[in-house]
């Protein structure tokens, strides 16, 4: 489990596999870092954008997949203030665990999850103040390394992962970057100085975690895969390398993320804007596609 390349096989071997079909309608965002909403929360920021376009997608039927790092679980010490400050967000998160809509991949922010234990002690239920009591949360909820989606007429994977695997310090040494991140890099944070560690905000590891995770995917058959992790959208042209990223929730003033629709797959931005009237909305953007998924299968 030393190389990136045995890390993604390991994620791949073990991946959940989800049916779908021309029918099917999947949203992807990644990294969303929710915290508790103190200065160091880079999701506050976006939380009226994220949460109007997951409405959107809920009404319109869509299965919602977060591709790890949706909880900010470096910097803050447990899942309870992330609830507490973002609730309304779990609320409708619980609407699609409901639906059997919601499928979740751990990063490494949110790495504890990978624990099932852990999950099902914090996430299984929470405590209403009003009725003094538990109640569900995500009964039954269960975090993953990877998902492959299968088309079940052409066979087609997609596989899905939050891509540190690629970044042997940021999957091995998780702890001790988790440590680093809560006694130097939050309050450092605060003032506007970035974590070196990093591949979003370091460009150089960036780089080294994208030709790691490509040599992957073309060793694979040129798999169509989706990651987030380094917060860098990437859509590529049918017959290059298959590799897309989602991007992130904590861009400045927008967010990011993959749609599969129709068959199709585009990238897509939420962002507020103003109308001629110079009323304030949040609009969603199409950046790149759509693109037909079967326009990037190769013969195995």
């Amino acid at each position: 489990m030393f190389s990136s390349k045995k890390r993604l096989d390991n994620a791949y071997k073990n991946a959940k596999v989800v049916a779908f079909d021309d029918t099917s309608k999947f949203i992807l965002f990644s990294d969303c870092h929710r915290g508790d909403n103190s200065f160091a929360d880079d999701f506050a920021n976006n939380r009226n954008i994220y949460f109007h376009a997951l409405k959107h997608y809920y009404a319109k039927g869509f299965q919602y997949f977060e591709i790890g790092d949706g909880d900010e679980l470096w910097e803050n010490l447990s899942f309870e203030p992330i609830f507490e400050a973002h609730r309304n967000v779990y609320m409708l998160l619980q609407q699609f665990h409901k639906e059997n809509s919601l499928h979740l991949i751990w990063g490494n922010h949110d790495m504890v999850y990978r624990n099932p234990e852990y999950v099902k002690k914090h996430l299984t239920t929470y405590f209403d103040k009003k009725l003094g009591i538990d109640v569900d949360l995500f009964p039954g909820i269960e975090y993953h390394e990877g998902i492959i989606l299968k088309n079940s007429i052409t066979n087609q994977e997609v596989f899905l992962t939050h891509g540190h695997q690629a970044d042997t310090w940021n999957y091995l040494f998780w702890k001790w970057s988790r440590f680093m991140v809560r006694v130097l890099w939050k309050p450092l944070n605060v003032m506007g100085i970035a974590d070196p560690t990093s591949p979003a905000k370091n460009y150089s590891e960036l780089i080294k975690v994208e030709r790691r995770t490509k040599k992957w995917i073309i060793e694979n058959n040129n798999l169509v895969t989706v990651v987030g992790h380094t917060h860098r959208p990437r859509f590529p042209e049918p017959g290059d390398i298959a590799f897309f990223n989602d991007g992130s929730c904590v861009h400045p003033r927008s967010i990011t993320g993959i749609e599969i629709e129709n068959g199709q797959i585009s990238l897509i931005k939420w962002l507020i804007d103003t109308n001629n009237d110079g009323v304030l909305q949040i609009v969603r953007i199409l950046l790149e596609g759509p693109r037909k998924l079967i326009a990037y299968k190769t013969n195995s």
